[in-house]
């Protein structure tokens, strides 16, 4: 009897681990999105203006659920990336094309992915996206001189 696997996502970095969760985002690819997460019971994730799922079977569902309407075009920009040994976080600016009564549109999102390094190597363990808006929004950035 032949075992099918589901794709394998690399043992590689976050930011691999990342391409290939917004690769499958695009073909919408439920497998190859469901092998970037952690096989924790506490994975997150939250989608824009969506309540708080918790398990891969509610993550897996939602993505289900959205992929029956077609893929969905997320294009991460402008990535801020915190590293340790361990943990991995990123905040991402989404460009999401959304088809609205007059044609295609971009919508941006600010997402946070976080990724934590274990047996498997990095996973995903938490999506967090904010509501869309019709504009990109800008960065507030302010160099602190002194960390509390």
């Amino acid at each position: 009897m032949t075992r099918i696997k589901p794709p394998q996502a690399l043992l590689g970095s976050p930011d691999e681990i990342e391409a290939q969760f917004y690769e499958a985002l695009q073909r919408g690819d439920i497998d190859r999105l469901m092998a970037v997460w952690s096989d924790d019971d506490d994975i997150v994730c939250v989608h824009p203006g969506g309540p708080r799922l918790v398990g891969a079977a509610a993550i897996r569902g939602s993505f289900e659920t959205l992929f029956a309407n077609g893929s969905v075009d997320a294009q991460p920009e402008k990535v801020r990336r915190v590293l340790s040994h361990s943990s991995a976080v990123h905040n991402v600016l989404e460009r999401v094309q959304v088809m609205g009564s007059d044609g295609p549109q971009a919508a941006w999102v600010i997402a946070t992915n976080v990724y934590l390094k274990g047996a498997q190597g990095w996973r995903l363990v938490c999506h967090h996206a904010s509501p869309g808006t019709p504009r990109e929004l800008q960065e507030v950035i302010e160099t602190a001189t002194t960390l509390h």
